[in-house]
């Protein structure tokens, strides 16, 4: 229950977490809370790990890492050692990843390290679940795992927890322009770039217009920005604020320009101003801020021997598929009463005798949304036969919903559980040197996803073509209304093709990919993280193909003269914008998007 104060916590145990109360802790709807139990089961691996360490070598602890982990550490080098292996992994590449996707990482990582055995100070327990009830987190970029444990974003992470990079808030630095904490392990840091014409060394902000450069997290003032940010003079880091679409749940952001104001062009024919947006809200003060923890021997490796961000990403994608999946048995449903089809394929006779529990329940589910009995009752259907995008609809999306209940079970083992290397014994006795963070069992779920949900929108674009079919549904081609030229919703199975494609593009499982790195040492890698995004890139395009079928269903439904009196076509009926006329139609898709959601609950 919500507090008065605040939203619900979600208690991390290292055991018993789910996608979702992951997912909670990634939009801010809940606050972490660490079990004590948990916490002193942390305490025990830490202290556990010391001994170990004084009694002989522990892989990256007294040693290097990769190639080197035959070369000893220097006695006395061993903090010196781990600042090192921070700095030297903290090499991602490419765009900064959203806020949503670092906070699962950030929860993912937390409870891992509850579960003991990784032999890390809890005070880095206490920081990460400190940066999500804080609202913070730090500047992570996509490229650097391979599925072996993604250690360009933890280690980034790591010298955001020890005080080396700042934390980000509200779509820029959480203290713009102020210098980086300094480690407090007593090494250097890069000192920031003073203001010309100041005294302080660590100047209180950028100047106006300045852009943050999350390649070096240097101040660049106007003039001065490079690469993608050139002539960007004047507005945020564009990789800090997305500038269009959340890119998860589809929404604009909430201060995007209207149409019709900044942005907008001057007069006809002129160029559009570039997209702005509004100012982001005040950084916090400073004691708003996880305070720096020390490192110790040990807890660089420790922090780094995991897959959390594909871990939080893969969450991220099964919750959404989920819904997604879920809406697409009311959209099935509606297009298989537009087109009069026949209920026989999801007689509950004709599952029970091939036992897939997917198509049993993809089955059960459009008989229930459509109000018919469990063989067929209640609607009989034009033809003996229908095609297939409507009579194998249960077979194809059952395939789905086994993958996605299986993406679930597979992440929620993977964040309850220690993957370390090397992994502390429960009895505090040995440690063990091993490959479970090898996320072979993520990318192959993922990837089984990906395959199964290009299955079930490929029959989702057929039925789009069929709803256009005056021989399949006994309404005028295209369902347009007017002059028999009338395009109507022709458009929508070019969008929806174009979408589909993207999702083909995504299928190509990630698992398949190969990699030979550090002399040969680790000849194999899963590629979990990038069938991660894969899978979170391909429920973005089934979502629009998803939404071209609604806004076709329900309009061929309003062409009927007694449209179905079922609950998903009342509810989509009073969303979607009436009208057969020739006109845009990318509002038509906007409305059916914003409706997805309340589909699946039905």
């Amino acid at each position: 229950m919500a507090t008065p104060s605040g939203p619900p916590p979600v208690v991390l145990t290292g055991t018993g977490l789910t996608v979702g109360e992951l997912i909670a802790l990634a939009d801010g709807e809940a606050v972490p809370a660490v079990s004590p139990e948990a916490r002193e089961r942390a305490a025990r691996s830490w202290r556990a790990a010391q001994r170990l360490a004084a009694e002989g070598r522990l892989y990256g602890r007294g040693t290097g890492v990769g190639a080197h982990r035959s070369v000893s550490v220097d006695e006395g080098d061993e903090s010196a050692h781990g600042l090192r292996l921070l700095r030297s992994h903290a090499g991602g590449g490419g765009a900064l990843l959203p806020a949503r996707q670092v906070r699962a990482m950030l929860a993912v990582r937390a409870n891992q390290l509850l579960a003991g055995g990784s032999g890390i100070q809890p005070a880095f327990v206490d920081a990460l679940t400190e940066a999500l009830r804080l609202g913070v987190h730090p500047a992570v970029h996509e490229y650097g795992g391979i599925g072996t444990g993604d250690l360009t974003a933890l280690a980034q992470t790591g010298l955001t927890l020890i005080g080396e990079r700042p934390w980000v808030s509200a779509g820029r630095p959480a203290h713009p322009g102020a210098a980086p904490r300094p480690a407090t392990t007593g090494y250097p840091v890069p000192a920031a770039r003073p203001e010309a014409g100041t005294r302080s060394a660590a100047p209180a902000g950028p100047p106006d217009g300045d852009l943050y450069n999350s390649a070096d997290a240097a101040w660049r003032g106007p003039g001065r920005a490079t690469g993608p940010d050139a002539g960007m003079v004047g507005r945020p880091h564009t990789s800090w604020r997305d500038l269009g679409p959340d890119p998860q749940t589809g929404r604009p952001e909430p201060d995007a320009p209207a149409a019709a104001g900044p942005g907008a062009p001057a007069h006809p024919g002129a160029a559009a101003l570039p997209l702005t947006v509004s100012a982001p809200e005040t950084p916090p003060a400073p004691g708003t801020l996880p305070a720096p923890v020390t490192l110790h021997p040990g807890d660089a490796l420790a922090l780094l021997s995991s897959n959390a961000l594909a871990l939080g990403q893969a969450a991220l994608a099964q919750h959404g598929l989920d819904a997604l999946l879920r809406a697409t048995h009311a959209v099935a449903a509606l297009s298989l009463a537009a087109v009069g089809g026949s209920a026989e394929a999801y007689a509950a006779a004709v599952h029970a005798l091939r036992p897939y529990e997917g198509a049993a329940r993809a089955a059960g589910e459009v008989r229930r949304l459509l109000g018919i009995g469990e063989n067929g009752e209640g609607m009989p259907g034009r033809r003996i036969q229908d095609p297939f995008g409507f009579r194998a609809f249960p077979q194809a999306h059952g395939c789905a919903l086994d993958a996605c209940a299986r993406l679930r079970a597979v992440v929620e083992v993977e964040v309850n559980c220690p993957s370390e290397n090397p992994l502390v014994a429960a009895d505090g006795t040995t440690a063990h040197h091993h490959g479970g963070f090898f996320a072979a069992p993520l990318g192959l779920a993922l990837d089984a996803a990906g395959l199964a949900l290009l299955q079930t929108a490929q029959l989702s674009v057929a039925r789009l073509s069929a709803l256009g079919d005056p021989d399949l549904t006994g309404l005028p081609g295209f369902l347009a209304a007017g002059p028999a030229s009338s395009s109507g919703t022709m458009i929508l199975e070019y969008t929806a093709n174009s979408a589909l494609a993207e999702l083909r593009s995504c299928a190509a499982p990630a698992s398949a990919g190969h990699a030979v790195l550090s002399r040969g040492l680790e000849e194999a890698a899963s590629f979990a993280g990038q069938a991660a995004r894969q899978t979170l890139r391909a429920a973005q395009a089934y979502r629009t193909v998803l939404a071209c079928e609604l806004v076709t269903a329900v309009r061929a439904l309003r062409m009927r003269p007694v449209p179905p009196p079922v609950p998903a076509f009342t509810l989509a009926t009073a969303a979607l914008p009436f009208g057969t006329d020739d006109r845009p139609l990318t509002g038509d898709l906007a409305a059916a998007t914003e409706l997805l959601p309340r589909l699946a609950e039905l």
